[in-house]
């Protein structure tokens, strides 16, 4: 596969009139089972679906019945490359229940701890699953052939991310040191010391990510999208702020289903989260970077500006070069705290249960991530929800299809269906892994 001009042009006899329908059966290894399909005539999209067929996991209802404290381990099971997110909103939402408040080094170490994940999981995104698309290979092993450098790079990269996430979080997958009111254990300095070294050799490697990221050929395309993201007074948005969107929504995680309802579609058993005064949004890095580009650390904001990247980016495609930039910062951002790092006298702070309700939201590397919870005065769970960054762009991958689609009509069906794909990966790491490994099938009619 290739960018160029001349791969793009349909070959002799390839028909791009009539009716053509583009299917992708499985998308494997997602954040659930799902597949693509585009039903074209002539100049037209007639239709476009992104199905998700995998059954219900029944997460908040498996929650209902269980003490309080559960929730970070449980929710932390639902997805293995953002389980922090999954923690964090849990403990967030519990703790405003509760009337507690996790503030000076307690909060520094969460703020920490995410940092590890959003560096790992930009890695993973950033060099195995979707610059395959803009090198031309099909798989980032495919591209570890050519340019192992790249490979080797993401993997230094996503490894002192896990080393960060282990450190805090007892493993990096599934951390099992988090608790309501801060951790089991916190580490000493001379652990976290022990990490400076290889994070400051990734932040240079980050720095050198963005400038060959930015030479990408990026497909001209742009959408007047409503990006929806935490604000925070002081800091780039990870675990707190209020939520706020380009056309003006700002507004208390509390009132998150005021302005937000997930909707159930007939070919998906992932509900469509929309905004209720104006239908579909977008989250993840490009809503972040769009509505908090001047909270970057410095380094991240000259780097930004160094390559050109516009203040407000609405390219999809360019996402890559916008979770570059906030890989940079997040290794930027771990290093600072562990400079101001003071042990804090105890692991955690007591959190005793009393009826409640409690909301909040985090920023997971694709996006803001919704827990609700309803305890009682014994600390039972009466009622949960989680409304998960995957579902809320669900409805904005399918609108990016049809006019993606539309424009590159005089493409071959192979040509577009790997391009349709890769749209796809703009948004979401799980979908990205599933999609450069795929059963396709494509029927003219």
């Amino acid at each position: 596969m290739s960018n160029d001009a001349d791969t793009l042009a349909p070959p002799a006899g390839t028909p791009t009139t009539g009716p053509r329908r583009i299917e992708v059966d499985i998308l494997a290894r997602v954040e659930g089972e799902g597949a693509m399909r585009l039903v074209l005539d002539g100049d037209r999209v007639e239709e476009v679906e992104l199905r998700i067929f995998e059954p219900p996991r029944f997460f908040e209802g498996l929650l209902r019945g269980r003490r309080f404290t559960e929730a970070p381990d449980i929710t932390a099971r639902i997805c293995g490359i953002c389980p922090v997110a999954y923690q964090m909103s849990s403990c967030h939402a519990m703790e405003q229940a509760c009337g507690v408040r996790v503030d000076g080094p307690l909060r520094a170490l969460r703020r920490l701890l995410y940092c590890g994940e959003w560096i790992e999981s930009h890695a993973l995104h950033i060099f195995m699953l979707h610059a395959p698309d803009f090198l031309g290979y099909e798989s980032g092993l495919h591209m570890a052939a050519d340019h192992p450098e790249l490979v080797e790079r993401g993997l230094r990269l996503k490894r002192t991310g896990n080393d960060l996430m282990a450190l805090l979080g007892g493993r990096a997958v599934h951390p099992i040191n988090v608790r309501v009111g801060g951790f089991y254990r916190v580490p000493d300095r001379h652990e976290l010391e022990a990490l400076v070294e290889p994070l400051e050799r990734g932040r240079n490697e980050s720095l050198e990510t963005v400038r060959w990221l930015s030479g990408l050929d990026f497909p001209d395309f742009e959408r007047p999208y409503e990006l929806v993201a935490l604000r925070h007074p002081d800091e780039y948005p990870m675990n707190e702020g209020r939520l706020v969107s380009t056309a003006g929504l700002d507004i208390p995680a509390s009132a998150f289903e005021d302005h937000f309802e997930e909707t159930h579609v007939e070919r998906s058993n992932a509900l469509h989260c929309r905004l209720v005064e104006r239908g579909a949004y977008f989250v993840g890095p490009l809503a972040r970077y769009a509505l908090n580009r001047d909270r970057l650390s410095a380094v991240a904001r000259e780097a930004a500006d160094e390559v050109g990247l516009e203040p407000v980016c609405r390219n999809p495609f360019r996402g890559i070069l916008v979770r570059g930039v906030e890989m940079l910062h997040a290794f930027d951002e771990a290093l600072r705290i562990i400079g101001e790092y003071e042990e804090p006298e105890r692991p955690s702070v007591t959190v005793e249960p009393c009826a409640g309700v409690g909301h909040a939201i985090t920023e997971a590397p694709r996006g803001i991530l919704y827990h609700r919870y309803r305890i009682d005065d014994d600390g039972l769970i009466r009622e949960a929800r989680i409304v998960p960054p995957t579902s809320q762009n669900q409805e904005t991958i399918e609108e990016d299809l049809r006019a993606f689609a539309g424009a590159h009509l005089d493409l071959p069906d192979e040509h577009l269906t790997r391009l349709c794909e890769q749209a796809i990966r703009n948004y979401d790491p799980c979908i990205s892994c599933a999609t450069h490994f795929l059963d396709l099938e494509i029927e003219r009619r």
